[in-house]
């Protein structure tokens, strides 16, 4: 790895050697979160704007020297990354703001934010030797490494580990890539604990990404690819939905290290949102008291995380970006939906659009500002969760085949 120095342990400060399967501080157990540490100033040395504009590649790839993965590694064909950003005046005016931005995550190749982390996962287990690659998911991180090693075309393997209520449609897409899939008679905490067994048993690499150190180096080109489009002209917030954490974290440490090579001036404030039912992180933000874990009760399943593993590093980016955190109920997920769909054309999942019923709330709260600009990203496709979409929407008309009929129900319309 051409420009990375070390990890370094966000809760001791203790430095290690970054191998591709060294995920925690072994002084501070699941406290020791480590972070990706890079030589800026060589980086700032040797790549510019100029050579990322002249770069054909689209994807992810293009950001390889802000990557943890050795220039040689074999990368995943899937083109993650390069998702659209649409502004949409309709929906700034909906929600109070001066300017809104869409990132649509969802249209990466296994429909969501989580490609980003999974196509690093597939290339360190490489670069370790492994050839079965493991995680717990509530669906989305899961489909992603699933999509990722089946497009490898090799002998490598995707072991994933579900609680049982991820969404058919999720689980449904994991068997489709050819993974191993386990449904688990529990929690996500249960599940990601059996799946951290299976892991240690067997030899497995850990994708899960609260645990691995390279996954949220994945996270963070949404925040790099997002300041690029804009002609990294930032906008004053970024908002993410926050489940475990590591997404929020990402997006933090994108911008900083666009910050640190001279890329961008402005630094946005980050505003996490996570759901009512669900919002162990919000609460520890607020109180600044250590987490207490909660039960996962919201439809929003990409971001039911009721013991985030992640939750430090995440708080310490929504504090060193002067940001803040809120939390949305399940209705204001659904109706936001509805709204978002209707006034964009863009089809989010729960979790996905939980970020965008935040925007509204914050403005509400004065939080955020009307005079402000916004960049939002939707992490995942509503194609996901078919089961809540119809719940925002509800049932269809119906009619016989009859015209008169017809002309009797379309006139309560038109």
């Amino acid at each position: 790895m051409k420009y990375v120095k070390n990890l370094v342990c966000i809760s001791c400060g203790e430095s290690y050697e970054a191998s591709p399967t060294q995920y925690l501080c072994p002084n501070c157990g699941e406290k020791g979160i480590l972070d990706v540490q890079y030589d800026y100033e060589k980086i700032k040395k040797e790549w510019s704007k100029k050579d990322l504009a002249s770069n054909n590649d689209p994807t992810i790839w293009r950001y390889t020297p802000l990557l943890p993965i050795e220039p040689n590694s074999v990368k995943p064909p899937l083109r993650v990354g390069n998702t659209p950003v649409y502004e949409s005046k309709a929906m700034a005016k909906e929600l109070g703001v001066s300017t809104l931005y869409i990132k649509d995550d969802g249209l990466n190749p296994t429909g969501s934010l989580k490609d980003r982390a999974s196509s690093i996962a597939v290339v360190k287990a490489q670069e370790a030797r492994i050839n079965v690659v493991a995680c717990a998911s509530t669906g989305n991180a899961a489909s992603s490494l699933a999509g990722n090693i089946a497009s490898m075309g090799n002998e490598m393997r995707a072991v994933i580990f579900v609680p049982e209520r991820a969404p058919i449609g999720k689980v449904t897409q994991l068997l489709i890539y050819g993974a191993l899939v386990i449904s688990v008679k529990g929690s996500y905490e249960e599940t990601f604990y059996l799946s951290e067994e299976a892991i240690n048993k067997w030899g497995w690499y850990n994708r899960n990404a609260a645990i691995n150190p390279y996954l949220v180096e994945g996270k963070k080109t949404s925040s790099i690819e997002f300041a690029e489009q804009l002609n990294w002209n930032m906008p004053d917030w970024l908002v993410y939905s926050v489940g475990d954490g590591c997404t929020i974290a990402g997006a933090w440490k994108g911008v900083y290290d666009l910050k640190q090579i001279g890329f961008i001036d402005k630094v946005p404030k980050l505003l996490g949102v996570q759901a009512e039912g669900c919002a162990p992180i919000t609460k520890a933000y607020k109180s600044g008291n250590d987490l207490i874990v909660e039960k996962e009760n919201t439809l929003a399943d990409s971001i039911a995380v009721g013991k985030p593993r992640n939750y430090i590093k995440a708080i310490k980016a929504v504090k060193q970006s002067k940001g803040d955190m809120v939390n949305v109920s399940d209705n204001e997920i659904l109706n936001m939906m509805k709204v978002l769909g209707k006034k964009t054309g863009i089809f989010g999942e729960p979790a996905g659009v939980a970020g965008v019923a935040g925007i509204k709330q914050a403005v509400e709260k004065d939080i955020i500002k009307p005079y402000e600009s916004v960049g939002v990203v939707i992490t995942g496709n509503g194609l996901k969760d078919i089961k809540n979409a119809q719940k925002s929407v509800g049932e269809p008309l119906r009619v016989s085949t009859n015209i008169n009929e017809l002309y009797n129900l379309l006139n309560e319309y038109f």
